[in-house]
């Protein structure tokens, strides 16, 4: 039995979850969806202009939906960071960059530690990076660990995402085994993938995502978060992986600290769900 196997014995299955403790769609639940958002904006042809609109929309945010809590951060590209740090104003939105050599992570490691380092000095306080997959599909896990220690190192006390890419890992096996090196090597959290390509994020991948998080927790006493990022738009999907998180590890993980979800699309969906359950009228609300 393999140490995945190992932690999936006695375990609440998917099913389980969907049919017994999945989380009850309600305001308060989605509004604590709503602060554990990434609110990214990960395009060719993205703009210093889009990037400020949306630090405008958040700073504003509060005249328009008093009461709500705030996104957990914006993501973006490097060169558009320096943007977010002069145009948000409040101090409770991270700052979250892509970087070393986002989304495909095929290039030189000196040139990944450059680029993160160089993110955080432009503002970012959060960097997302991809785990080099083909590294670890060739089982070079003594790379794939060195090159993600030598970028926290470059990083500092900034937060450290690494992307999984979980729909390019074969088994369960390997999504745990990808999780076990990213934690042990410095990873803050551990993130399913880069929207990029298909599939992105899905329940199976964070459910193991989650088992991993648990034993090394309990191997080290250290609490690592988790982030799905990828196809998620809907307030139906969000609180599947919610109820995955909570079933597994707990109300605690239920915050920003430890629970982001990766998303273009949801916000404005959450806002819609959110107004429509609290008037009893359909809502269409775009505000991002």
């Amino acid at each position: 039995m393999n140490a995945y196997e190992y932690v999936q014995k006695n375990e609440p299955s998917l099913e389980e979850i969907k049919s017994g403790i999945r989380v009850e769609k309600n305001p308060e639940s989605l509004k604590l969806i709503f602060s554990l958002v990434d609110l990214t904006t990960l395009n060719t042809d993205d703009t210093a202009t889009k990037v400020r609109t949306m630090c405008e929309k958040i700073n504003d945010f509060h005249d328009h939906f008093p009461g709500y809590p705030l996104v957990g951060a914006i993501c973006v590209y490097p060169l558009l960071v320096p943007v977010i740090k002069e145009y948000l104003v409040t101090g409770k939105v991270n700052i979250a960059s892509v970087a070393a050599s986002f989304p495909s992570s095929q290039t030189f490691p000196e040139v990944k530690e450059m680029e993160s380092r160089l993110a955080v000095e432009a503002g970012a306080n959060e960097i997302d990076i991809v785990i080099s997959a083909g590294k670890f599909l060739e089982n070079e896990l003594d790379y794939v660990s060195d090159e993600i220690r030598q970028i926290k190192k470059a990083i500092g006390n900034a937060k450290l995402k690494v992307i999984l890419e979980t729909g390019l890992l074969p088994d369960p096996s390997s999504i745990y085994r990808a999780s076990m090196v990213s934690m042990e090597s410095g990873a803050d959290f551990i993130k399913t993938s880069t929207g990029k390509i298909n599939p992105a994020a899905t329940p199976e991948a964070v459910l193991v995502m989650c088992h991993a998080i648990r034993t090394y927790m309990e191997k080290t006493g250290h609490k690592i978060g988790i982030k799905p990022a990828g196809g998620i738009s809907t307030a139906d999907q969000a609180l599947a992986y919610v109820s995955i998180v909570k079933a597994i590890l707990g109300n605690e993980w239920l915050d920003p600290k430890l629970f982001r979800i990766g998303a273009s699309r949801l916000a404005n969906n959450l806002l819609s769900e959110i107004s429509s359950l609290e008037t009893g009228k359909p809502q269409e609300v775009t505000y991002f």
